[in-house]
């Protein structure tokens, strides 16, 4: 990956709009592709996304924008993915274009439904792009901070580390901090755990629950993520690194934290259904809970925490009662 690699965002929610800020401060191009025609004109006119994260200055001067995701796929080289992964299997459907040679990186925090796997590993055993060539972008980072310009850090990480620069390049800026890791399958498992946990502290808060019980249930969450990755990719890493635990924190305490909004009105007594239609963001922890439950079930790693969030989102367990046993496997 040089200096000349032409870079795209595809994707048109709130985290994809983030990245496309935070490219457009280094890049004089970036490509964007996303679905509604509608949000690309009002962006061309106005210079902000109209449905998702509006605050966030987005310079249509510097945009190749299209709905055509064949179009970005064949212009450019380097390709962010942040579209929501219970949505991303009908986005590539359309690809008529080849990836062969193409960077991917993954900005995606979930599991692939259809396939049980992390976005990474979709990519490399579906398409057959190289591991070296699949890449990772995680936080912890908020899209809502990124469009308020206020310090946030990012992680990059891949096999290549000639990509991981050049990725984190063009991220930085005076607001973006950005590290380098090589822990490409770690992360992405962080990623998508740490959105379960938020959703376990929204049932949580919504059950009553306060900050000394919040405080005991994060604790458990990093070692229990701790658990689970190492049953998942053996490797040496410091779970206290901001990739895990930093990721943790922000998803599982912040106000602008989507999945602990929806695990919120859960513990509140909102059907799972009725939550998700109240909400105009879709809450990742959802879609990730079953196949992390089912992970977990083949590779017999010890989750009480992912087992309480299955049981009342797929189980129909009520989570007074569901809490209340997870209360006692916590120390």
């Amino acid at each position: 990956m040089n200096d000349q690699k032409k870079v795209a965002v595809l994707g048109g929610g709130s985290w994809a709009t983030a990245i496309v800020k935070m490219l457009t401060e280094n890049l004089e191009t970036v490509g964007w592709y996303m679905r509604s025609k509608s949000a690309i004109e009002h962006i061309k006119k106005n210079n902000h996304n109209p449905t998702y994260l509006r605050a966030a200055d987005v310079y249509a001067a510097q945009l190749e924008l299209s709905s055509d995701i064949n179009k970005i796929v064949a212009n450019y080289d380097v390709l962010i993915f942040a579209i929501p992964s219970a949505f991303l299997m009908g986005e590539l459907e359309k690809l008529k274009k080849s990836l062969d040679g193409k960077i991917i990186f993954s900005a995606i925090k979930g599991i692939v439904p259809e396939t049980g796997l992390i976005v990474g590993e979709h990519f490399h055993k579906t398409y057959n792009i190289p591991l070296k060539d699949i890449g990772v972008i995680t936080g912890p980072c908020h899209a809502e901070e990124v469009a308020m310009e206020r310090l946030s850090y990012l992680t990059i990480a891949c096999q290549n580390q000639d990509h991981a620069k050049l990725m984190s390049k063009s991220l930085k800026s005076w607001y973006i901090k950005t590290k380098i890791s090589d822990d490409i399958i770690g992360t992405e498992y962080a990623a998508m755990l740490k959105n379960i946990y938020a959703v376990a502290a929204g049932i949580a808060h919504g059950l009553g629950y306060g900050d000394n019980f919040q405080s005991v249930l994060m604790s458990n969450a990093i070692r229990e993520m701790k658990r689970f990755i190492k049953k998942v990719h053996k490797m040496k890493r410091n779970i206290n690194d901001s990739a895990y635990l930093g990721d943790l924190l922000v998803t599982g305490y912040s106000v602008f934290s989507r999945n602990r909004q929806f695990g919120n009105m859960v513990g509140k007594g909102y059907t799972v259904k009725s939550a998700q239609m109240e909400m105009s963001m879709v809450a990742e922890g959802y879609y990730a809970t079953k196949s992390a439950f089912k992970m977990k079930e083949e590779n017999g790693a010890r989750t009480p925490i992912i087992d309480a969030v299955f049981n009342v989102l797929y189980a129909n367990k009520d989570a007074k009662k569901e809490f209340k046993k997870l209360t006692n496997k916590l120390d």
